[in-house]
């Protein structure tokens, strides 16, 4: 390994590559060394699955609740109009629009990290596909985002709802807290993300669903989690 910092050297000694750990042992290390830092880190996940996005019946695509959040200011956009664009900004949506909102989107400008529309807004949000869709942003009621409910929604986006997706190679990263969390609520919050994975497990999956996971901080090493150590510790939280 080259180019490598003092700090990532000293947090690599800290354990053992070639061993998996439990969470709680995997959180002890990162938190120390998470600890160095000026700033504070965030807590992430990373999941190898045994799936192969190219095909329709293999894709893993959903949204997690984290019971504790993820620490993470997010902001939130509501396509709407009249009495729902009224109930979004009561529900704390940072952008609240109809047209001027797409106009906005049209050009280029994105202010926000998660986009909420109505259902009868739908025709206007297809305008804009093609800017949201690379992005990650486009609505989608399977998840959660293209709703007559912005209240439920608005809420959901800022107490910790998270998307997740597999990309090539059937990997998925998220943010599962900050290092200023206490290790139960990580815990929880990661237990959490699993059994949303768990429960995603696509009909066309084949052989070893779970096949590697593994916990980082922000500017940390990646830790091996040991997969029976989790899984039990998913189904626990079920």
């Amino acid at each position: 390994m080259t180019n490598i910092s003092k700090k990532m050297k000293a947090a690599l000694e800290t354990f053992d590559r070639s061993k998996s750990y439990s969470v709680e042992e995997a959180l002890t290390i990162l938190k120390k060394a998470a600890s160095a830092r000026k700033f504070v880190e965030s807590i992430e996940i990373s999941m190898n699955l045994g799936v192969d996005t190219k095909h329709a019946d293999q894709q893993v695509r959903g949204m997690v609740t984290l019971p504790h959040g993820t620490g993470a200011k997010v902001r939130v956009a509501v396509i709407a109009k009249d009495e729902k664009a009224k109930e979004a900004k009561a529900a704390g949506a940072d952008i609240v629009g109809a047209e001027d909102l797409i106009e906005t989107i049209q050009k280029g400008e994105i202010e926000f990290d998660r986009c909420i529309a109505t259902p009868d807004m739908m025709a206007l949000v297809g305008r804009v596909a093609k800017v949201l869709g690379p992005k990650g942003l486009m609505p989608n009621p399977k998840l959660g985002t293209v709703t007559p409910n912005v209240t439920q929604a608005v809420k959901d986006a800022k107490g910790g709802a998270i998307e997740f997706r597999a990309e090539k190679a059937g990997i998925i990263h998220a943010g599962v807290g900050k290092a200023s969390f206490d290790d139960k609520q990580l815990a929880e919050n990661i237990r959490a993300f699993v059994e949303a994975i768990i429960k995603a497990k696509p009909a066309g999956a084949k052989g070893t669903y779970l096949k590697k996971i593994s916990l980082s901080s922000s500017m940390g090493p990646g830790i091996r989690i040991d997969l029976e150590s989790i899984r039990g510790e998913a189904r626990q939280a079920a």
